[in-house]
């Protein structure tokens, strides 16, 4: 077991888990944290925890230190010369034509590298975008392209529930989400109820459909034919919360049949 701690990073909603390195940590901590791209300034929003191998990413970071005075104001320089950094590489961008719009731009807190992160329809020559950048602040250049997902991700909204949108609040990761989902939960294939304002499939599909899935197999499936009573009938549809299904008799009429009415 392996004792941790959760931290965000500035304009990310996925927690990443780093070693305590047997400091004494707590929620809502800033701290100066070790990764692969250099010294990075997070917030602790979980933990310390204990966790097993197979649930984290290995080689295990460390959590370096609780931020000093002076760490909060390098990362306070670093959040104002990325707004400068975004202003910059727009202007850039624009006079060298690029289709593209960038989203924000992220110093780590080493200053050792600049990420941008754009959307495109297509993908974008930025060699020359890049260079440009990197003979201003003479720093690595990271552009990323990111999907529309993505981009609800970073800025968030309201979703077709009324509530924040899940991916901004505490989703880490997006799923694998499919048109069978909302078949498996008989919803109805309306774009405008089925997609969400990233103009993708909802994230939410795949919230209860293990359930449905499992609830359906007490069922006979669709199209099979049954035996209620003398009589037989084809089943067209089911109804989980009620505990009915539907069939069509020889006759073409319709009939609720109860789940344990029936020989199945």
């Amino acid at each position: 077991m392996n004792e941790v701690v959760g931290v965000r990073f500035v304009n990310s909603n996925r927690v990443y888990y780093f070693s305590t390195n047997k400091l004494e940590l707590k929620e809502k901590d800033e701290v100066i944290v070790e990764t692969e791209k250099g010294l990075q300034f997070g917030t602790v929003i979980n933990g310390p925890v204990k966790m097993s191998d197979d649930k984290l990413v290995f080689p295990l970071k460390n959590v370096m230190r609780v931020a000093t005075k002076e760490d909060l104001k390098q990362q306070k320089a670093n959040v104002e010369k990325g707004e400068k950094a975004l202003k910059d590489a727009k202007s850039i961008a624009n006079k060298l034509n690029l289709d593209m719009n960038i989203i924000d731009a992220t110093f780590t807190f080493d200053r050792k590298q600049l990420i941008f992160n754009f959307l495109a329809d297509e993908r974008i020559d930025f060699r020359e975008l890049a260079k440009k950048l990197a003979s201003i602040y003479k720093t690595r250049i990271e552009l990323r392209q990111i999907g529309v997902r993505d981009k609800s991700k970073e800025i968030g909204g309201i979703g077709p529930c009324g509530r924040f949108l899940c991916c901004n609040t505490f989703l880490n990761d997006f799923n694998s989400v499919s048109i069978n989902m909302a078949k498996n939960q008989y919803i109805a294939l309306n774009p405008t109820k089925i997609n969400g304002i990233c103009g993708r499939l909802l994230c939410c599909l795949n919230y209860e459909d293990e359930q449905y899935t499992e609830m359906k197999k007490k069922y006979p499936p669709i199209g099979t034919i049954v035996k209620v009573g003398q009589e037989s009938g084809k089943v067209v549809s089911h109804n989980l919360f009620k505990e009915t299904y539907t069939i069509e008799k020889s006759n073409k009429t319709l009939e609720e049949v109860k789940l344990d009415e029936s020989d199945k």
